[in-house]
C-alpha cells in the first residue's frame, strides 16, 4: 500500500508543480526505480549479524570459564578473550590452517554434525610443558607432537569441551563429546568446503605465551537453533520468564542438594576436669527420657522428632512428628 500524504503535504505538492519546481516526468521515473539488493551466491549470507553477536556473548561467558579453569589447573596466569565472530567458508577457515595443528573434532550432540576446535601449536606445547612441571615456555622450533604429547593434549581438550555445556544451556542442553584429535588439517574435512560455517576466535595469553583458539561451528548443525540465537530470545531466557522451567530448574538442582541430618539422644553440662577424667564405663545423665522422642536437625534447624531403631541390621531413627516452628 502506497504512503497517504496529509493535506498540507498534498497543497505543497500542488503549489510546486504550479511553479514549476518539481517535474511530472521526475515524479513517474523515481516511482519506476526499484532497489536491487546484491546477492553472492558464492557466498551466501546464512548467519545474520544478530545471530553472530550472539554467539560472542556465549564465547564471553565460555572465556571466563575456561580462563578460571586454565589458571587453576596450570597453576599460571591465563587471560582469555573474544575477538570476534564472523560468517567465512570452510574453505577460508581450513586454507588458513597450518601443519602441525590442533584440530580437535568434537560430537556436538544433540544437534547433528562436528564442530571443529583449532588451538595454536604454541599454545599446545606451552601447555604440555607447564603440566610436565615447565615454566610454560614455547620450543624454538615447530615439530610433530609426539604419542606422549598426544594423550596429554587431549585430556586437557576433553575438559576445555565439558565446559560448552555452561555457556550453551540457555540455547540448548549440550553434551558435547570429543571425538578425535587432527594434528594435519587435511584430515579434517567435516563438511563441504563450500559450506558457511560461524568461525569464533578467541586469543589466549598463557602466563608469557600468546595465541588463538578458533571454533568452527557449521550452519548446518546450528540450523536446528537458529532461531535461539539473538539477544532478545537470550535475555528474555536469563531473565527467566518462563517461571515454570526455572522453577523446575531450581526443584532439581535442590534435589541433588545434599545435607546433614543428625538427631540428638540429649543434651547435659559437665566440668572440663570431668570430662578429662572420663573413662569407658562411665554414665552421662542426659535431660531426656529413654521413652522421649529425639530431636532430629537439618543443618542446624530442628525439623522432626522420632524414635531411634534397626532398619536392615544398622542404627536408625524412625520420624513421628514434623516440626513447624522454625518455618514461621
Amino acid at each position: 500500500m502506497g504512503e497517504v500524504l496529509s493535506q498540507s503535504e498534498i497543497d505543497e505538492l500542488l503549489k510546486a508543480l504550479n511553479t514549476g519546481e518539481i517535474d511530472v516526468t521526475e515524479i513517474q521515473e523515481s516511482k519506476q526505480e526499484k532497489h536491487i539488493k546484491k546477492y553472492d551466491f558464492a557466498r551466501p549470507s546464512k548467519f545474520a549479524k544478530e545471530q553472530l553477536r550472539t554467539l560472542e556473548i556465549i564465547f564471553d561467558n565460555y572465556s571466563r570459564i575456561i580462563s578460571t579453569y586454565l589458571s587453576g589447573y596450570l597453576r599460571t596466569p591465563t587471560q582469555v578473550d573474544v575477538i570476534n565472530a564472523e560468517a567465512v567458508t570452510y574453505y577460508e577457515f581450513s586454507n588458513s590452517l597450518s601443519n602441525p595443528v590442533i584440530l580437535s573434532i568434537v560430537d556436538f550432540s544433540p544437534l547433528k554434525g562436528s564442530i571443529v576446535i583449532d588451538l595454536s601449536p604454541n599454545l599446545g606445547y606451552s601447555i604440555i610443558d607447564r603440566i610436565l612441571g615447565g615454566r610454560g615456555a614455547m620450543i624454538d622450533k615447530i615439530r610433530e607432537f609426539t604419542e606422549i604429547e598426544r594423550i596429554l593434549l587431549e585430556r586437557i581438550v576433553t575438559q576445555l569441551i565439558a565446559l560448552l555445556k555452561e555457556p550453551w544451556e540457555n540455547v540448548v542442553d549440550l553434551n558435547p563429546k570429543l571425538e578425535k584429535i587432527e594434528t594435519n588439517s587435511q584430515f579434517a574435512q567435516i563438511i563441504s568446503p563450500n559450506e558457511m560455517i560461524a568461525l569464533v576466535t578467541l586469543n589466549i595469553k598463557l602466563g608469557e605465551v600468546e595465541g588463538m583458539m578458533n571454533i568452527c561451528i557449521p550452519h548446518l548443525v546450528l540450523e536446528p537453533v537458529l532461531e535461539r540465537l539473538n539477544t532478545k530470545y537470550w535475555f528474555a531466557v536469563v531473565e527467566q520468564e518462563d517461571k515454570s522451567a526455572y522453577r523446575k530448574f531450581l526443584e532439581k538442582r535442590l534435589e541433588i542438594a545434599k545435607i546433614p541430618i543428625r538427631a540428638v539422644l540429649g543434651k547435659t553440662h559437665i566440668t572440663v576436669e570431668e570430662f578429662i577424667h572420663l573413662q569407658v564405663g562411665d554414665v552421662i545423665k542426659l535431660d531426656s527420657y529413654i521413652n522421649s522422642d529425639l530431636e532430629i536437625y537439618a543443618g542446624n534447624l530442628l525439623k522432626f522428632y522420632g524414635k531411634p531403631g534397626i532398619h536392615r541390621k544398622q542404627n536408625a531413627v524412625q520420624i513421628t512428628a514434623v516440626e513447624r516452628r522454625e518455618e514461621i
